[in-house]
């Protein structure tokens, strides 16, 4: 029986529970956990679909996992290079189904921030700016974002800023995983070492979570890929995930 699950786990994981049959399926840049994720699920799922990452790999057989999701290492074996002009411009044509996007806060409406922390004239912190995230989450049929810390500093009523809109579905954090419904985040399950209510507590937004239940645990395959991916530990380690 496969163990149950750490934050690091449960992240890629569930990421890679978004993935779908057939659908094309990209991962941009600094994107570790989808990255894997989507390795994942070549490997734990009886089901093609078109892997595609920022490195510019088009269906791509690399020989090693490597630490940078933008290696180039991620393009070996590929039936194509893209450009990022490519991933754009095939997403704003309609022709990408899911992409893997990072956010530095997300608020209830499925809005992120990758701009600023704090006032726009004056920021505490200054973010790297939306980059592909502002033109790919509004175009592609789906966009999940993750984060590593569930806290209301991440997860916020308010951002301070709106970097990108329109096309947020999923969200996944190491304590729970959160779809969009009905025009606003809906809590879909949560990690089982955690309380519906220690979910509420550390989220900065209002939620529903009809229907929400623990997360199923890994299956099998799902632990094998996983452990076949990072054998020595080492993302798990870089990640350093908590779910407390």
């Amino acid at each position: 029986m496969p163990e149950g699950w750490s934050g690091f786990s449960y992240i890629v994981t569930n990421l890679a529970r978004f993935v779908r049959p057939d659908e094309v399926t990209f991962s941009g840049v600094n994107s570790t956990p989808p990255m894997l994720a989507c390795l994942l699920a070549k490997r734990a799922y009886d089901f093609d679909f078109v892997y595609l990452n920022v490195a510019g790999g088009v269906q791509p057989r690399p020989s090693k996992i490597p630490l940078s999701s933008s290696d180039p290492v991620l393009a070996e074996g590929s039936t194509a290079i893209f450009a990022n002009e490519d991933f754009y411009d095939l997403c704003t044509r309609g022709g990408m189904d899911l992409c893997f996007l990072g956010a530095a806060q997300v608020d209830g409406l499925g809005r992120t921030n990758v701009s600023v922390i704090g006032d726009w004239r004056r920021p505490r912190v200054r973010l790297p700016g939306g980059g592909g995230g502002a033109v790919m989450l509004p175009t592609a049929r789906r966009a999940v974002t993750w984060r590593t810390e569930h806290s209301t500093r991440i997860l916020v009523d308010r951002l301070d800023f709106v970097t990108a809109a329109g096309g947020l579905h999923g969200v996944v954090t190491p304590i729970g995983v959160f779809v969009r419904r009905e025009g606003r985040l809906a809590l879909q399950s949560w990690h089982p070492e955690v309380s519906l209510d220690d979910v509420r507590g550390r989220t900065g937004f209002d939620f529903d979570a009809a229907g929400a239940a623990p997360t199923p645990a890994p299956t099998a395959r799902e632990a094998a890929a996983l452990q076949s991916l990072d054998p020595d530990g080492r993302f798990e380690r870089d990640a350093n995930v908590s779910i407390h």
